[in-house]
């Protein structure tokens, strides 16, 4: 068995995870004809294939290859009247960028929120994915992954939730990580990030603000749609690791 794609090794990842990873691209100039038996130099091959893509999807599976999770992205349109996020704020909420000085809460935070997704068992080590996203937010805060973090804060300046964005070309940005402190429960938090994130967007002049969550995460599926964001493309992730069978 085999597929066309080209082999992207994944530094980061393989640094954090100590564990070698690469990630299978299917578009692009270098497309070569790839054997399972090419793969197995990396502890851990990742492949992001459009759900639509069935045939791909059972060739990978005669390489090995599993499945991990399934991942919606959505798309919201700025610069059009938007009732529901307009409405997210209070005058009691505050919109500020996080500083260094916040990185401690927001790691701790989303060490517990991140928990459960993609890097987990039995690819990745327990707590894996926690630590790996409170990395995410802490780059996000220095401006060294994501481009910034906005808090929004209650009247007491007490923190209730995080969202970082980044800045993907003149009109587009996109949505690294949203989470409400575990902490703050019942205040409409999703809405009031994804209004702040609006308004971010809105300042900088941009016409689309892009977010994908995993298809089990119930919860950010209906804040999305709420928002007014459309589906724009749904994928599955699919893994390959050196405890796979050939």
């Amino acid at each position: 068995m085999s597929v066309r794609a080209s082999i992207e090794s994944l530094p980061w990842e393989s640094e954090f995870f100590h564990r070698s990873t690469a990630k299978l691209n299917f578009t692009g100039d270098n497309l070569e004809t790839l054997l399972a038996y090419q793969i197995n130099e990396y502890d851990i091959v990742q492949a992001k294939v459009a759900a639509s893509e069935t045939q791909l999807i059972d060739d990978l599976a005669g390489m090995g290859f599993s499945f991990v999770e399934g991942e919606i992205d959505f798309a919201l349109t700025i610069g059009t009247e938007n009732a529901y996020l307009k409405a997210g704020l209070t005058a009691e909420d505050h919109i500020v960028v996080a500083q260094v000085d916040d990185i401690p809460t927001l790691r701790q935070a989303a060490e517990s929120v991140f928990s459960k997704s993609r890097f987990r068992a039995p690819w990745y080590r327990d707590g894996d994915s926690g630590q790996f996203y409170a990395l995410w937010i802490e780059k996000s805060v220095l401006g060294t992954f994501d481009h910034t973090c906005l808090l929004v804060k209650d009247a007491s300046g007490a923190i209730l939730g995080f969202v970082s964005l980044r800045h993907l070309d003149a009109e587009t940005a996109r949505v690294g990580l949203l989470a409400k402190i575990p902490e703050a429960k019942g205040q409409g938090v999703g809405r009031k990030l994804m209004s702040a994130a609006f308004n971010w967007c809105v300042e900088h002049q941009k016409a689309q603000l892009n977010v994908a969550t995993q298809i089990s995460n119930v919860a950010a599926l209906n804040l999305y749609s709420r928002s007014g964001a459309a589906i724009a493309s749904t994928a599955y992730w699919l893994y390959r690791g050196q405890h796979d069978s050939i």
